[in-house]
C-alpha cells in the first residue's frame, strides 16, 4: 500500500479533506465540497490555534485520511489536559486497511505527548460500525454526550 506519512494539513490539503467528510451518509447531507471557501477560512482558524491539529494521512501523495486533534488544558480531574478527537475520515479506498487505527494511534501518542490525561471522541449514534472500532482500540462509552444545533 505504500509509505504512510502523518502530518500537519495544508491549505492545499482541504479540498481532499472536505471530499471525505462529504463521502458518507452524514457528511452528505451537511457539507459543500463544491464551495471550499468557508472550509479555507477555517483551517486558518485552526492553523492559527496551537491547541488544534488538522492531520493528514498520506500515501503515493494522496490524502487518504484525516482527523482533528484538539488540546483542552481544564481544571477538573486535579488540573488535567485533555485531547478531544474530531472529523476521523478515511477515504473510501483505503477503509479496512487499518489506516484508521494508524490515525487514533497518532493521536493518542500526540496526545501523550501533549501531556494530556484524557483522550475523548463522540461518534453520531447512527455508526455503529465506528463505534465497534472505537472500542476495539480501548475507548469506553463512559458518557452521554449533548448537542444543540445554534
Amino acid at each position: 500500500m505504500g509509505d504512510l506519512e502523518i502530518r500537519p494539513a495544508v491549505a492545499e490539503d482541504i479540498p481532499a479533506i472536505v471530499g471525505m467528510l462529504a463521502d458518507d451518509p452524514l457528511g452528505a447531507q451537511r457539507e459543500s465540497p463544491d464551495d471550499v471557501t468557508p472550509y479555507l477560512a477555517a483551517y486558518e482558524r485552526l492553523n492559527s490555534d496551537p491547541n488544534q491539529h488538522l492531520v493528514v494521512a498520506v500515501r503515493e501523495s494522496r490524502v487518504v485520511g484525516t482527523l482533528q486533534l484538539t488540546v483542552i488544558p481544564g481544571l477538573s480531574r486535579r488540573g488535567s489536559t485533555r485531547s478531544i478527537i474530531e472529523g476521523v475520515r478515511i477515504h473510501a479506498d483505503e477503509r479496512g486497511s487499518g489506516l484508521g487505527t494508524q490515525l487514533i494511534e497518532w493521536a493518542i501518542e500526540e496526545s501523550r505527548r501533549q501531556n494530556c490525561q484524557l483522550v475523548q471522541l463522540t461518534s453520531d449514534n447512527s455508526r455503529t460500525d465506528a463505534h465497534r472500532f472505537y472500542e476495539r482500540l480501548g475507548f469506553t462509552a463512559s458518557h452521554v454526550g449533548f448537542k444543540i444545533q445554534l
